[in-house]
């Protein structure tokens, strides 16, 4: 069953964005905010006409911004031709019927707008699972305005003379047995990803996931250093599938490297809640690596939202690599506002010219280096395949040629041990 909100049309909409400022809020955040909507709308396939602010002590319950505003847009929407209106903030049901009616236009909030650039940009079935599910509990308290011009259904064969079901009733119980199916699916997704964490935690792979703020850079980043293949595009959510490949460190380590969605301000609940699946990657991550677009004047606040979305899926305590990305656009190479100085063990790069990754690798190498045993060993020339396995799973720190064996001295992960046991010689530390 298709989700019944389609924001997209034959032609570019033309759109009108409204933002309400509060007394506790400062102007420029809601600018920014905006700004951002803006983008979002353009990335949707919309043309934006311009935008309105009213400053209010607290929003209107039936039109969220006061009515004599709203006829005020309105008159303008008319003027411009504008097909779409879209708020900046949730609207509730009664919130957006009342507005239509003033509007004579199609009214749209935020939340609305992000679920339909997921929609479009959902590629796996997981994605689409996931969306459809976020989208139609978006629509659920909202499907009366579809279905009020409607009378009462007469009832069938043995119910004459009652009153059948409405057809709102009808569809909402569609919708209702349509989200539990859902939600079933998207558990069997939970459990093959379970399946597949089983198994890498059996090949000893950690995992490291990459979020950030929506074009931050990750994708760039993943594909700079894994040879990757993912969507790199100049829009907010670009990618939204995840993507993961393995990554070998200078350590000779292997890790497993994890693209996510992009975070956004105003992330809208339900979507957290509807790409748990996705996100458990990052919950259960052993790193995350959080790029900032360090270029980027609102660059703070950027990580203040991500970090409230980390906060509410149940990663925020996680180790963190702050990754300062896009260094290439900055003036004279310095970092604006002194992040990294202001986050130890922080990394400076440019994804896409190469600068710093050498030093984010070792920063990654040290932060996921598990406890190794340092050992000497002595191996017959001849059982290259042990020699070509030590190369492969340990790292060599020396190593010297004799007539019959090959000494070294490597760290091997402990449950190499009993692998090695008959070239270990003794401690490392040891001449």
């Amino acid at each position: 069953m298709k989700a019944l909100i389609e924001t997209r049309t034959t032609r570019t909409e033309r759109v009108f964005l409204v933002g309400v400022e509060l007394k506790s809020d400062r102007p420029h955040v809601l600018r920014d905010s905006l700004d951002e909507l803006a983008e979002l709308a353009q990335t949707a396939g919309g043309s934006v006409v311009g935008d309105g602010i009213q400053k209010l002590a607290a929003v209107h319950p039936a039109t969220f911004i006061g009515k004599g505003k709203a006829e005020e847009f309105a008159e303008f929407c008319r003027r411009h031709q504008v097909d779409t209106v879209i708020f900046d903030d949730e609207l509730s049901a009664a919130q957006s019927r009342s507005l239509e009616k003033v509007f004579q236009c199609k009214v749209l909030d935020r939340t609305a707008l992000i679920l339909d650039i997921f929609a479009q940009r959902a590629r796996t079935r997981e994605g689409k699972l996931q969306i459809e599910l976020a989208q139609l509990q978006h629509l659920l308290p909202r499907l009366t305005r579809f279905w009020e011009h409607l009378s009462r259904q007469q009832g069938g064969i043995g119910m004459r003379g009652g009153e059948g079901e409405t057809q709102l009733e009808v569809d909402r119980r569609k919708v209702q047995d349509r989200i539990a199916r859902l939600l079933r699916d998207l558990e069997e997704v939970r459990r093959h990803r379970a399946r597949q964490r089983v198994t890498r935690q059996r090949n000893k792979y950690p995992l490291a996931s990459i979020v950030g703020y929506t074009n931050a850079g990750k994708s760039t980043l993943l594909n700079a250093l894994t040879r990757a293949e993912a969507l790199v595009e100049d829009k907010l959510f670009a990618t939204l599938d995840p993507t993961t490949r393995r990554l070998r460190l200078p350590t000779n380590q292997n890790v497993l490297l994890t693209d996510t969605v992009g975070f956004i301000r105003k992330l809208p609940h339900r979507l957290v809640e509807a790409f748990k699946a996705t996100l458990e990657e990052v919950v259960q991550a052993d790193l995350l690596l959080h790029v900032v677009d360090v270029s980027h004047p609102q660059a703070g606040e950027q990580i203040a939202a991500v970090n409230g979305v980390l906060a509410e899926i149940g990663a925020a305590d996680k180790p963190t690599v702050m990754v300062f990305n896009k260094t290439d656009l900055l003036s004279n190479g310095e970092v604006a506002g002194g992040l990294v100085e202001a986050h130890p063990h922080s990394v400076a790069i440019s994804a896409r010219s190469g600068a710093g990754l050498p030093a984010l690798l070792a920063e990654i190498g040290t932060r996921l280096r598990p406890e190794r045993e340092f050992v000497r060993m002595a191996i017959p020339h001849e059982r290259a395949d042990a020699i070509a396995r030590l190369h492969e799973v340990g790292q060599v720190v020396e190593r010297r040629f004799y007539a019959r064996t090959a000494r070294f001295k490597a760290r091997i992960p402990p449950y190499y041990h009993n692998e090695f046991a008959p070239f270990i010689l003794g401690d490392g530390r040891e001449d």
